[in-house]
């Protein structure tokens, strides 16, 4: 709380960290603090999100093994290490009940990274309903941006040049073994049947 900016009636205050979500301690500790905080939670695709984390990974740490050897414990069984980071982060059912021994569903938004980038304006309408704040940013806020792929935010009327990603984001992503990419979707499969019970939204993933 003492790291928050004052803030004055009528204005809301945020907070982003990624690591929040898959933090043990994080929902005992946020509703120690205030229980009415609502929370938004971005997901997308867990196969797409561990290729993403393991290409992040592999630019900043060009020697480490590939991403076919790190996603199994055994190759010729087919099992999944479930250890490592960026596998783990997708198995959004079993983080998702953490929060609920602390928060109820209703007071927890679920954005789908995919629509995020189909259709940034829809789910910018969602997270402005669910703040309880008027619609303000819509499609004429956004354009998309080929060379990277993602949309970008233009600023204000009369401002400087538009909001897009940083040099770090939209990277290609390496080829992956399309067996292991199959792998990986049916050990998810019944984790996101799980999540999408959980949510109530199917978020089409596979």
């Amino acid at each position: 709380r003492e790291l928050m900016p004052r803030t004055l009636e009528g204005q809301i205050t945020m907070e982003k960290t990624p690591s929040y979500f898959v933090t043990k301690e994080a929902p005992a500790r946020i509703s120690s603090m205030s229980k009415g905080t609502k929370l938004i939670v971005v997901v997308r695709d867990p196969v797409t999100r561990a290729i993403s984390d393991y290409t992040q990974t592999l630019s900043k740490k060009p020697d480490i093994p590939t991403f076919e050897s790190l996603t199994f414990k055994n190759r010729t069984t087919g099992l999944i290490d479930t250890s490592w980071s960026a596998i783990q982060i997708g198995i959004y059912a079993k983080h998702l009940e953490n929060w609920l021994l602390y928060f109820p569903i209703g007071q927890i938004l679920f954005v789908s990274g995919e629509r995020l980038i189909s259709d940034p304006a829809g789910e910018l309408g969602r997270v402005q309903d669910f703040l309880g704040l008027k619609r303000i940013i819509t499609d004429k806020h956004f354009y998309f941006n080929k060379t990277k792929g993602f949309p970008c935010l233009k600023k204000a009327e009369g401002s400087s040049k538009p909001h897009c990603l940083g040099k770090t984001k939209g990277r290609t992503h390496p080829d992956i073994d399309q067996e292991v990419v199959q792998r990986l979707r049916d050990f998810y499969r019944p984790f996101n049947m799980k999540f999408y019970q959980m949510t109530g939204q199917d978020f089409g993933w596979d």
